[in-house]
């Protein structure tokens, strides 16, 4: 899953991309809404945090641009203002989630992984395919009924492939899904990463790879 946080209070802002990356999400901050309108067109995100009161554009009309053009990605926004008004009015700008600050971070990040669910046709929390159990929400993995250990990248990538149900999922899919913006798209980290899943779920292997396509689980 890919999140946008746009938060001006840097020291927060970090902390709920830290966070977020723990539950092996891909997540890139901004601390202004006009930093917002420059990545929200190119980088395909499932859910944006958005605080409403930060400089440059607000975060009423990054929302309200979002709508205008048609941007099919979920709206979670943030404010320190508790009032049912002000709720409601976040709601009728086209938010999809509201949550007021101070908040429970494990809310958050509930919140985050519901809207999520909703920015695709709906995915299971148990995802399963080839012997693999994968718990999207407990962050587990079993094949064939044992515990398997992985990274929180290796899991961001399994959780993409399986997801696509056998089909084919390109390198650059999972880049756009797994890494942040930072990653730079020419090194060999998606190889390295399919090498190491392929090791750790033994054998007979399961990734295959369809040259200068893709990956998929068969």
């Amino acid at each position: 899953m890919r999140v946008l946080v746009v938060e001006d209070e840097t020291i927060l802002a970090d902390a709920i991309g830290t966070g977020l990356r723990r539950h092996a999400m891909a997540v890139d901050v901004v601390y202004d809404g006009d930093a917002a309108l420059e990545r929200v067109p190119v980088n395909d995100y499932d859910v944006v945090v958005l605080d409403r009161d930060i400089p440059g554009a607000s975060g009423d009309q990054v929302c309200g641009w979002m709508i205008e053009h048609g941007v099919d990605t979920r709206v979670l926004m943030l404010t320190a203002a508790a009032g049912i008004g002000e709720r409601v009015a976040g709601l009728g700008l086209g938010a999809d989630d509201y949550l007021t600050k101070p908040f429970a971070f494990a809310e958050l990040v509930a919140r985050v992984q519901a809207l999520g669910r909703r920015a695709h046709p709906a995915t299971p929390p148990v995802l399963r395919r080839g012997g693999l159990c994968l718990d999207v929400h407990r962050r587990t993995l079993t094949r064939d009924g044992l515990p398997i250990t992985v990274s929180r990248k290796e899991f961001a990538v399994l959780r993409e492939l399986m997801r696509a149900d056998g089909g084919v999922v390109s390198a650059e899919q999972l880049l756009e899904k797994a890494w942040d913006e930072n990653i730079d798209p020419f090194t060999g980290v998606v190889r390295y990463t399919i090498m190491m899943l392929r090791r750790k779920l033994g054998e007979p292997a399961l990734i295959e790879t369809e040259p200068g396509v893709g990956y998929r689980i068969r």
